[in-house]
């Protein structure tokens, strides 16, 4: 079981698209079968409602609503982006998990990411949903219903992680990490790279690398001069949206060449192995 939580966005539609495998709909109703959990407070929206299944647009829309209802919050850096998106995979010969198994990994993943915090009764809104093979999508806005913005754990990251293996082992799934330990020599001849490959990791990380800091330096920026008036400012925000972009193409650039520094290359044959490789019989 892999946790990953995704860059932060301004709308939910495009998270839950991902985690649906297609366009949401008007049309379509989502089932307790594919929100298989959601925060708390939701049962007070549905407990007077006729329409007991809400279509994926509906579910998109409920979780945008703070955006509307606190139009001034922001995070402490003044940004707006309060989707959070956060995705599991179990290993591919995993086990079929149920139902309520589902909605019990989605309840623990959303406590160890600070998501759900028991007891607190104006928290986030946030939704799980199952709808792809062996994989979760857990959803939130991170402006509670009272305005505050949320604050996730620092250690958020490695809370999802030890989580993620205690749900392992409590549900009796394979653990992430189950591949057969590499060969002696091989694993000597990556620790070069592997260094190197956690360097590139730390200049590319989303959460506390510096690249990340000074992109949303450069769109905090963009969203305030473009609330000045002028089309001057208008342009020069624009530029900087550029700019934003190009850093996150940097930042992934950086975490694939870190990714390619670990993986093992093929080592050439010797000169008389080739040779009688190719000679006729």
């Amino acid at each position: 079981m892999i946790p990953r939580l995704h860059e932060r966005t301004h709308r939910p539609h495009d998270p839950l698209e991902e985690a649906l495998g297609r366009p949401v709909s008007p049309n379509e109703g989502l089932t307790e079968h594919t929100i298989v959990a959601h925060w708390p407070g939701l049962d007070y929206f549905t407990l007077d409602d006729e329409q007991r299944i809400w279509t994926s647009v509906q579910w998109a829309e409920h979780l945008e609503d703070p955006y509307l209802e606190h139009p001034f919050a922001a995070s402490p850096d003044d940004d707006r982006r309060a989707i959070l998106h956060l995705d599991i995979r179990l290993h591919p010969d995993d086990r079929e998990l149920t139902g309520p198994e589902w909605a019990e990994v989605a309840q623990r993943l959303a406590r160890a990411a600070g998501i759900e915090v028991p007891g607190k009764e104006h928290g986030c809104r946030w939704i799980a949903v199952q709808a792809q093979p062996g994989r979760l999508d857990l959803i939130a806005n991170q402006i509670h219903l009272d305005g505050a913005w949320h604050a996730p754990p620092a250690d958020k990251l490695r809370r999802l992680a030890q989580e993620a293996r205690r749900i392992e082992q409590d549900l009796h799934l394979i653990p992430a990490r189950s591949d057969p330990p590499s060969r002696p020599s091989v694993r000597a001849a990556l620790t070069a790279s592997a260094q190197l490959a956690t360097i590139l990791r730390q200049l590319a990380d989303e959460q506390a690398g510096p690249l990340a800091a000074v992109r949303g330096l450069v769109e905090h920026t963009s969203h305030r001069i473009a609330r000045q008036p002028g089309a001057a400012s208008t342009d020069t925000a624009h530029r900087l949206e550029l700019i934003a972009r190009r850093l996150y193409a940097i930042q992934q650039d950086l975490d694939t060449t870190a990714n390619r520094l670990v993986q093992p290359r093929a080592v050439p044959a010797p000169d008389a192995v080739r040779h009688n490789a190719h000679r006729s019989p």
